[in-house]
């Protein structure tokens, strides 16, 4: 349950739209290092898709 936390948490901050005590509560529950991973893993999911779309138009 914690990943989908983590994953949901970093999803809000990549839309830039949470609320101070949200992030609170994440930052209190959540591991710092887990939330950089999945950071990390979501970037490059997102840029990996831009360069599919790129490559799918052209």
């Amino acid at each position: 349950m914690k990943f989908v936390r983590t994953v949901r948490a970093v999803a809000w901050s990549f839309l830039g739209i949470r609320k101070r005590s949200g992030l609170e509560e994440d930052m209190q529950r959540l591991n710092p290092l887990h939330v950089v991973a999945v950071a990390l893993v979501l970037v490059a999911l997102f840029v990996g898709g831009l360069i599919a779309l790129v490559h799918w138009v052209v």
